[in-house]
């Protein structure tokens, strides 16, 4: 029996969901950095969100960085709401196909 307060995972994202690169990241952090691929770009495909990290002279540290760039960009956040009301059956299909991008149309109005 489920608790009045237990949660409901609505939503899992694996490793798979990602894409991550490696790149030689140049600039400060000596030799290490300009001979090794240290920087790391982590996408998220689904959603377009991109984080990139070459703070570090690890890769591993930069992978950590780059991923919660990532995880706390908008447009990873936008779609992670997006999913969760799909997932508990908030939003509708017909508003669903609605949002899609072909769909939106942009105006431009004059700036004041």
């Amino acid at each position: 029996m489920k608790q009045k307060n237990e949660r409901q995972r609505v939503l899992h994202l694996t490793k798979k969901d990602f894409v991550f690169e490696t790149f030689r990241a140049g600039g400060k952090g000596g030799q290490n950095q300009n001979k090794r691929d240290t920087g790391v770009r982590v996408k998220h495909p689904p959603s377009g969100a991109v984080g990139e990290a070459r703070d570090s002279r690890t890769q591993g540290e930069n992978r950590k960085k780059a991923f919660r760039r990532m995880a706390d960009s908008k447009k990873f956040q936008d779609w992670v709401r997006l999913e969760h009301s799909r997932a508990i059956g908030q939003i509708e299909s017909s508003v669903d196909a609605m949002m899609q991008p072909e769909n939106l149309k942009i105006e431009y109005g004059p700036f004041e």
